[in-house]
């Protein structure tokens, strides 16, 4: 009887998305990471989890839009991730393709790049910008950090992101301060900045409805097997 395959190792950047891996109805049971959006934690926890065994790396979570036309809550499955310095990493076309074919029908995944950047990126101004200069459909502090680990490692590679501020929205400069280093959310800090700028309590009430999208589409994507599926 052959061996059963490894798990994947998947790094997010909260606890929420991890919660969203729960529901996983296949049995393959993830070994995960929070990263608490740091890019150089993402680094090290994928390091830990290629050394504790994973099959494959998978950087799952929440992203910021690039491409106007992705509403809140949309999937990006991502062919490459494009670093800061401009550094390209391809996921596995196997695993990817797998996924999408399970998921055809059930769940609608957009296909395009995503760019990692080491802090996040705030205005439209911005991620404006970054679409031009990159092409790429979704931001995020994770994936460039795991994919990098997974190339030195050896392993397969997959990003699946979900919008939670599309590429018109602002994000408020201090939002990740309710954002602890083990990807907990501390809303008291969040409550205390607001009270300093509560001008900013409409903008941050819309960040709040759209990321409750981009987890409810976590959440349906995650009961797909083929997501754990890391090819061998």
């Amino acid at each position: 009887m052959s061996a059963p395959p490894p798990p994947v190792g998947v790094v997010t950047g909260l606890v929420a998305e991890a919660r969203c891996l729960e529901r996983c109805s296949n049995g393959a049971i993830p070994i995960v990471f929070c990263s608490g959006g740091s890019a150089a934690r993402a680094r090290e926890g994928a390091r830990r989890l290629a050394a504790d065994g994973a099959g494959g790396l998978l950087s799952f979570g929440m992203a910021g839009g690039l491409d106007p036309k992705l509403a809140p809550g949309a999937l990006v499955l991502a062919a490459r991730v494009v670093a800061p310095d401009g550094t390209r990493f391809d996921t596995s076309r196997e695993w990817r393709e797998r996924l999408r074919v399970e998921v055809s029908g059930g769940c609608e995944l957009a296909t395009g790049d995503v760019a990692g950047r080491d802090g996040p990126v705030h205005s439209p101004a911005e991620k404006r910008a970054l679409y031009e200069t990159t092409g790429a459909a979704a931001v995020d502090m994770e994936s460039h950090a795991v994919a990098a680990v997974a190339r030195e490692a050896g392993l397969p590679f997959l990003v699946v992101r979900a919008i939670a501020d599309p590429a018109q929205r602002s994000v408020p400069s201090w939002a990740l301060s309710g954002l602890a280093a083990d990807g907990r959310t501390r809303p008291l800090a969040v409550l205390a900045r607001l009270a300093l700028r509560p001008w900013e309590a409409p903008g941050l009430l819309a960040l709040a409805r759209d990321s409750a999208a981009a987890m409810a589409s976590l959440r349906r994507v995650a009961d797909f097997s083929a997501l754990f599926a890391a090819p061998r």
